[in-house]
């Protein structure tokens, strides 16, 4: 089951702070009715010290600047003092001559605290423009391999026709004329390395001197 929405919950910091505030509200009222302000005026130092408080620490939160932080501590000094001056630390039946001078003139330090505060430039986020983040780049492409060109075969050494006995070439012309007088054509090269029992290479060279 869920809970009804738009129910008050008690919140133990916000009780706090109202029961912070109303004492701290009442404090100023009394020191300002001791100093000899009286009526609504004794009201009116509470709230604008409050007020005070609360329009620097607003300020603080946009911009951290040394005049939001001279008026946030005037403004709590105001009040811690109010606070402290009630507690029995001073007669209020005859305050002193520097607490009336300062509730005197309170009104005017106010009204100069807070025109500065809403009045004061407040930087503007265009100005400082977030900073812009770089396209992430593709990376590189893997260099080509490179081709490896096979080594050229080197040229061939001629060959050099082997030596024939003499022999043998002798031998041979014999052969060739037998094969002339019982076939009537002169003997090929393949029947000369068959009749002879040689090499190719060696038959043809022998071919070559019958020629």
């Amino acid at each position: 089951m869920t809970r009804p929405t738009g129910r008050l919950r008690p919140d133990a910091v916000l009780v706090q702070a109202v029961i912070a505030g109303a004492l701290s509200f009442a404090h100023l009222h009394d020191l300002a009715a001791a100093a000899g302000q009286s009526g609504w005026k004794a009201w009116a130092y509470p709230v604008s010290v409050d007020l005070l408080l609360v329009a620097a620490w607003r300020r603080l939160r946009v911009q951290r600047s040394r005049l939001a932080w001279c008026w946030f501590l005037v403004a709590l000094v105001a009040s811690l003092g109010a606070n402290v001056a009630t507690a029995g630390f001073l007669d209020l039946a005859n305050p002193p001559a520097l607490l009336r001078l300062g509730i005197a003139g309170w009104p005017a330090l106010a009204f100069l605290g807070g025109t500065l505060l809403a009045h004061s430039p407040t930087p503007d986020p265009a100005d400082n423009p977030a900073p812009v983040r770089p396209a992430p780049t593709a990376p590189a492409p893997d260099p080509e391999p490179e081709q490896i060109t096979a080594p050229e075969p080197a040229p061939a050494l001629p060959e050099t026709a082997p030596a024939v006995p003499p022999a043998l070439v002798e031998h041979a012309r014999k052969v060739a004329a037998d094969h002339r007088t019982r076939t009537g054509t002169d003997i090929d090269t393949a029947t000369l390395r068959a009749r002879l029992g040689v090499p190719d290479d060696l038959a043809g060279a022998i071919a070559a001197q019958l020629a």
